[in-house]
């Protein structure tokens, strides 16, 4: 299997693209991929399905992916996120509907028991600061721009994080410490993944994630098209099938039908879940319920600056 989206890069700069018609990086590398001129672009007139596409992730494509001014060199096919889950049984998010908010892992009633991953969690915590006034709305993503404006924004996020410090009971780094920090390590609120408290959900623990209003943060895994590929019409006809309802349900968990295997993931194509188990529309209709997916909060094309300086303010919070 394929481990990283530094795996892929690697080996399509092995060959120069050569012996591979199709590759899926994540939506935030466009800057890694845009100099090596490894993939082409795509003609969307050769794939009838991509109607069935959500427009907020094709809108990345046309957006981050736009190389050269040529259209589109990625689709989106697959995707996960980051929002906000709790104990139900200690607590419940103070709005309509139970919806939660970034905002939630910072208000006295849950001081000390909640849990987030530094980085993202300061993250989360620039986007409610862009409900209350204390930033303008918008500027967490305006914050990729450039550094001057970066700096500006993180160091309101960063003084914030580090005068409510005494909030945070645990910071998580993996799947296991996630799902610990509910059932064994005081932890009442948390941002998290989606993977870990979804599988505690399934498995009857008192444990919900849900998107929150903010929206949750979103990674989605794409398809693009070697610029070396050799079945170029076979390319389009798979790329087509993707896209198709029926089949990207029942890629999600086998559908039910014997023989059909599983990403686990969700699916960039609108109702597709209809087309996954029963049981996986139930849980998808709880996490994301209402308007939550035209709500998500896809991660930014990251330049290397913003991590570098992403890293100094998390590595300020986490040490104060």
């Amino acid at each position: 299997g394929i481990g990283s989206n530094e795996e892929i890069i690697n080996k399509m700069k092995a060959t120069k693209g050569k012996g591979f018609d199709v590759c899926s990086p994540t939506n935030m590398r466009s800057l890694q991929w845009e100099p090596l001129g490894l993939l082409q672009p795509i003609d969307y007139g050769r794939i009838s399905n991509v109607k069935n596409l959500n427009p907020a992730m094709l809108a990345v494509g046309d957006n981050e992916w736009n190389f050269g001014g040529q259209g589109s060199h990625w689709l989106p096919q697959i995707w996960g996120t980051e929002g906000i889950a709790w104990r139900s049984d200690k607590w419940t998010p103070p709005r309509d509907g139970e919806m939660p908010s970034y905002g939630d892992v910072w208000q006295s009633d849950v001081e000390g028991k909640t849990m987030m991953r530094p980085h993202s969690g300061m993250l989360g915590a620039g986007l409610y600061l862009e409900t209350t006034g204390a930033l303008d709305p918008g500027a967490m993503r305006a914050a990729y721009a450039d550094e001057a404006t970066m700096r500006k924004t993180w160091q309101v996020v960063t003084d914030f994080c580090i005068k409510h410090k005494s909030q945070i009971k645990l910071f998580w780094n993996d799947a296991d410490s996630q799902k610990n920090g509910f059932m064994s390590g005081g932890v009442v609120v948390g941002q998290t993944w989606d993977g870990p408290p979804t599988v505690q959900m399934k498995e009857g623990k008192p444990v919900i994630y849900r998107a929150p209003v903010e929206g949750s943060l979103a990674w989605v895994d794409g398809l693009t098209i070697s610029s070396a590929a050799e079945n170029v019409d076979e390319t389009y006809a798979f790329l087509d099938y993707c896209f198709d309802p029926v089949a990207a349900g029942r890629s999600i968990d086998g559908g039910g039908i014997d023989g059909w295997g599983q990403h686990g993931y969700n699916s960039a194509v609108l109702g597709a879940d209809k087309h996954a188990s029963a049981d996986y529309g139930k849980w998808f209709t709880q996490i994301y319920p209402g308007n939550s997916l035209a709500n998500l909060w896809p991660w930014p094309k990251e330049p290397q600056w913003y991590a570098d300086v992403r890293t100094e303010y998390r590595n300020k919070f986490v040490n104060a």
